[in-house]
């Protein structure tokens, strides 16, 4: 495949590597046996790019290791405890997902980037505040409040991407649109090799959708509730502790939701985009508009 020129081109086939005229060829194959169709190429925005790149970035030395002592742990732990959070944490998505209160907006058309991203920042600064508040009442209450605030954060966060899925003007009633909030909570609360599979299955999302199954029972659980876990483990321990618990719930609860909701942006901005990044040339490929190939 031919590299587009920096100015911004068109990429396909041609012998030695010569791009031929856009009207010899309407479609070419994408990367890993996709389809889409030609058409001339911009460079993503770099804010874009830049967090692309960095929800890939392989774990630095200290990121490395905590990851590892992770790994082990998980491995003691018996596989009947694993099965139990697996099951708690699937019933409790599952009940925030499926709950009508939950996609209470309706999805906003006709708004500008501008106008999206003031809409999610407030929406985000809401629920900072709320869960800031939330995490510092739990976190002065010790073990047992502080195990409260696992199912009231989830709500929260949930509740948020439902929020920014329909400023970004999609429907939160709708399973694949559920399915893709499932994919922006892993993509903030994951380490970066599962954060690189989960963002090459949300690339290219709606022409897509036919390869996705119409339900949840596929949907990995465990990776789910292990990534999610292992993300949060040491920080929400801090905040059992006492003295420290409040400002610790207070602080974590701020930043987990400020991480989540930038982490939303940027998705639903790719999705917006409809770009997919070539794994070996970072080629920028869109997607055919009636979502099928050839």
């Amino acid at each position: 495949m031919a590299r587009a020129a920096a100015t911004g081109g068109y990429a396909g086939f041609g012998a030695g590597g010569a791009t031929p005229h856009p009207s010899a060829c309407g479609r070419h194959l994408l990367p890993q046996g996709e389809k889409g169709y030609l058409r001339p190429m911009t460079s993503p925005p770099p804010d874009l790019d830049a967090w692309r790149a960095a929800m890939t970035k392989p774990a630095g030395p200290l990121g490395g290791l905590a990851r590892k002592a992770q790994v082990k742990i998980n491995q003691i732990i018996p596989e009947k405890v694993h099965a139990a959070i697996t099951t708690a944490m699937e019933g409790l998505t599952r009940g925030i997902l499926t709950g009508a209160d939950f996609a209470t907006g309706s999805p906003q058309h006709g708004l500008s980037l501008d106008e999206k991203r003031a809409k999610a920042a407030a929406a985000i600064d809401g629920w900072k505040k709320t869960a800031s508040v939330e995490g510092g009442i739990t976190g002065a209450g010790g073990f047992l409040a502080a195990a409260a605030d696992f199912p009231l954060l989830m709500s929260f966060k949930i509740k948020l991407l439902f929020e920014i899925a329909a400023i970004f003007g999609h429907d939160g009633t709708d399973l694949d649109e559920r399915l893709y909030i499932l994919h922006i909570f892993e993509l903030a609360f994951s380490d970066a090799g599962h954060r690189a599979r989960v963002l090459a299955a949300m690339d290219n999302w709606d022409a897509r959708r036919a390869e996705r199954p119409d339900t949840l029972e596929t949907f990995d659980w465990r990776a789910f509730q292990q990534q999610y876990r292992d993300h949060i483990d040491l920080a929400k321990l801090a905040q059992m502790l006492p003295v420290v618990g409040a400002p610790v719930g207070a602080i974590v609860n701020w930043r987990l939701v400020e991480s989540l909701g930038h982490t939303a942006v940027m998705a639903y901005r790719m999705r917006e985009e409809g770009l997919v990044s070539g794994p070996a040339t970072g080629i920028a490929i869109a997607p055919s508009p009636d979502g099928r190939g050839d």
